[in-house]
């Protein structure tokens, strides 16, 4: 009898997040999305090879395209094919979420950022969040609250070590 066939290891979970993100904006609203993606960066994703740090969504010509996302290709995959790693990559969603979003960047000043790309069955999909920009004081805010949160949690397991 045949052994069932094994799961690849890096068919899911986390290709990459954007920790900056939330740092430096208040997500609204998450939307998960497709990448359309060519093979040579499909395959420079499960090396792990992925820079979106600085990479955001904008909206050209009523479609969603994600800018700035650097994936840099494999030596021995892309041999025949010239690959811009940072070159505009369209966003997949459904064009009610596509007009939810234009309305929300143009009307209401939202900007477009990617959260996570990971993968979901053996398909790249991205986080995109709707997202506003924190003031300075908003980021100590964030910083000091964040703090509290650990030096509370540290003070709670000391106390039950002497219980």
């Amino acid at each position: 009898m045949a052994k069932p066939k094994d799961k690849d290891k890096n068919s899911g979970g986390t290709i990459a997040l954007n920790k900056r993100a939330r740092h430096e904006y208040h997500i609204d609203q998450r939307f998960e999305a497709g990448l359309e993606l060519q093979g040579w960066e499909v395959k420079s994703l499960r090396a792990g090879r992925i820079n979106f740090g600085d990479s955001y969504a904008v909206v050209l010509r009523s479609e969603i395209f994600l800018v700035g996302c650097s994936i840099p290709p494999l030596i021995s995959a892309s041999t025949h094919v010239v690959a811009n790693d940072r070159r505009t990559r369209k966003v997949l969603l459904h064009r009610e979420e596509i007009d939810t979003l234009i309305g929300a960047v143009e009307r209401k000043g939202y900007t477009l950022i990617p959260m996570a790309l990971y993968w979901k069955g053996n398909k790249v999909k991205v986080e995109i969040g709707l997202a506003k920009g924190k003031q300075a004081h908003d980021k100590r805010d964030a910083e000091k609250e964040r703090d509290w949160q650990r030096e509370k949690q540290r003070t709670m397991r000391s106390h039950n070590k002497l219980a």
